[in-house]
């Protein structure tokens, strides 16, 4: 499918929160999929992967992660003064305030008059993490949640007991879960640690490790790996399409 994109400026409780629209160019209906950025927010392979989906049939939202904390319309450089302040950002901003964009991007989507109201969720890095964190809304049909992030550390501000870990028995719907074997952001016993929570609580989950390195999805830089960023996109398309058609 040819897409079309735009912006809106969605107001939660914490800020006003921009957020890049992908959809297909065509009349109908189609499902809405959040798609939770890097700390870097939307970068050019953002954007590139968000279009992808979207020519798969799916209105795909990109908010912008760290509105709280940024001027509308920030990026990010993938360089260390971008990775800095993004981690900066990563480690300041609650996973309760993610949690209300979360629920504000959720009633944007059943407003559009182009959505079937039906939604899912899939991110990147921090992005991976927030989708899993999505999840806990029972909203969210299914969530493709890649190489996520600081879900095994517990490195990311929150209240007592209300970590993401700790709350994986609350989530109800499909999750898929990819790695990078050699992401040392995400290390052999952290993602076992996560596998064994998943087995435990009796989540609905697919779990696929590559042989790939932190980041193997962004189509800029020595680790991507383009062969398998395909894999993962199939793989992706065939959650959303059986749970949220």
């Amino acid at each position: 499918m040819i897409t079309t994109s735009d912006f809106h400026d969605i107001e939660t409780p914490t800020g006003t929160m921009r957020t890049y629209v992908y959809r297909p160019n065509e009349t109908g209906n189609f499902p809405a999929i959040i798609f939770y950025s890097e700390i870097f927010q939307q970068t050019a392979p953002i954007a590139r992967t968000a279009t992808i989906l979207a020519g798969h049939g799916f209105v795909v939202l990109v908010p912008e992660v760290f509105h709280e904390l940024n001027p509308i319309g920030t990026v990010l450089g993938y360089d260390d003064e971008g990775k800095d302040k993004g981690n900066n950002d990563k480690w300041t901003k609650p996973l309760e305030a993610h949690d209300s964009d979360t629920v504000a991007l959720i009633d944007f989507a059943k407003s559009l008059d182009y959505c079937t109201g039906k939604v899912g969720a899939m991110g990147v890095c921090i992005g991976g993490h927030l989708a899993f964190r999505a999840a806990l809304n029972p909203n969210i049909l299914a969530a493709s949640c890649l190489y996520a992030t600081d879900i095994h550390s517990d490195t990311l501000p929150s209240e007592k007991d209300n970590d993401s870990f700790s709350r994986t028995g609350d989530i109800k719907g499909e999750l898929q879960m990819v790695w990078g074997k050699q992401d040392p952001h995400v290390p052999d016993a952290g993602r076992m640690k996560i596998h064994q929570q998943l087995l435990n609580c009796g989540n609905h989950f697919s779990w696929t490790e590559f042989n790939a390195q932190h980041a193997f999805m962004r189509d800029e830089g020595e680790r991507y790996d383009p062969v398998l960023a395909i894999r993962v996109y199939t793989m992706a398309v065939e959650l959303f399409q059986r749970t949220l058609r």
